[in-house]
């Protein structure tokens, strides 16, 4: 096992976190034994996964605070809570018929705050703490605007993990231009575009944006 950063490594071609609830499963991955338990990442149901593997450099600490917009079941969200063993994600969702999965998988991970509210409505949630990082998975023609939005929580010097799907904001456009597009959209909000990744092959049409505050 190569170790990447934190508690994210590398064997093969495969990337792996390690397992903070032992022997335990989210969506069917495959658990490895070496030194310790971990759990497969499968960079096909993770768009963070794939942004990894494509190379990204901004590393998540295993203290951070973190507020994910778009929480779905919890794929994702599971490996973040195993990376971040001493800190915190607050995993919003607006769809009640997935938020049911979230509850379930934070029964036994004490480091995952589920927050059933609509993102484009931060004043409903203005109680939430400073955070060190903002990550947007929503599939929608405003998702950068949504994302700048709920920016009002991310310190100073914070990251913002922008997950573009191309398609959902226009379907007439090239990727490649969407993913300018909303770079720009960044920029002009104060950020500092750090990283674009594209998330091929994992990911058709899709890129991971991170930026500082």
């Amino acid at each position: 096992m190569r170790q990447l950063f934190g508690r994210v490594f590398m064997d093969g071609k495969n990337i792996y976190t390690v397992n903070s609830v032992s022997g335990t499963k989210i969506y069917g991955e495959r658990l490895i034994r070496k030194d310790r338990e971990y759990r497969e990442w499968d960079p096909t149901r993770s768009k963070l996964a794939a942004a990894i593997l494509n190379g990204a450099k901004t590393e998540i600490g295993e203290n951070s605070i973190i507020l994910y917009l778009g929480a779905s079941t919890g794929t994702t969200v599971s490996h973040v809570s195993d990376i971040i063993q001493k800190g915190l994600v607050y995993a919003l969702e607006f769809s009640d018929t997935v938020f049911h999965s979230l509850l379930k998988l934070t029964e036994k991970r004490n480091n995952i705050a589920p927050l059933f509210a609509d993102a484009r409505k931060p004043e409903n949630y203005r109680w939430l703490e400073e955070c060190d990082i903002v990550y947007c998975d929503i599939a929608q023609p405003d998702q950068t605007e949504i994302a700048i939005r709920n920016c009002i929580f991310l310190k100073k010097g914070g990251y913002l993990f922008l997950a573009i799907k191309s398609q959902s904001i226009d379907v007439t456009k090239k990727p490649e231009y969407v993913y300018e597009q909303e770079k720009d959209k960044l920029e002009k909000a104060g950020f500092t575009v750090i990283e674009t990744i594209n998330l091929e092959p994992y990911e058709h049409d899709h890129a991971m944006i991170i930026a500082r505050k």
